[in-house]
């Protein structure tokens, strides 16, 4: 699976770039993609890759689905804030579909209860940043053998 976001030829999330190196090789491009806003094409990309509706990513990113699909057919690009979260999300699920070596496993993880999380579901910390950096504090514990 690749999840990615472009900026002419600089992938930032994919396979073969570990979560660290997407952090420390991409991290000027990845500011240089926030704070240009990130495309709707290219988000629409990572919406395909992802289990997650456009009602959820309006959710994720405060904005209503109407002004979606205004993003969609005006071809704006997402503002400042918006941007980084969708650069957050697109981390986070590419460090889980690492983690779990697998997108279903990932997946399931993201919709149960989860005693670690307040018996809350993870996908219901993403739309916050510090909801974000918790799931992804969550997922290198999962990752170390750290449970609970």
């Amino acid at each position: 699976m690749c999840v990615y976001l472009c900026m002419g030829t600089t992938k930032l999330f994919d396979p073969e770039v570990s979560y660290s190196a997407a952090e420390g090789i991409g991290f000027t491009s990845m500011l240089t993609i926030i704070r240009d806003g990130v495309k709707f094409n290219l988000f629409m990309k990572l919406v395909k890759q992802t289990p997650f509706t456009i009602l959820e990513w309006s959710h994720f990113l405060h904005i209503s689905e109407r002004t979606m699909h205004r993003y969609q057919t005006e071809k704006k690009s997402f503002d400042t804030t918006q941007s980084e979260k969708i650069v957050q999300i697109a981390m986070l699920y590419k460090k889980g579909t690492e983690v779990f070596s697998d997108a279903f496993l990932f997946n399931q993880w993201l919709i149960s209860n989860n005693i670690a999380l307040g018996n809350k579901t993870p996908k219901s910390f993403l739309d916050t940043s510090l909801g974000i950096s918790l799931l992804m504090d969550e997922l290198i514990k999962i990752e170390h053998g750290i449970f609970a």
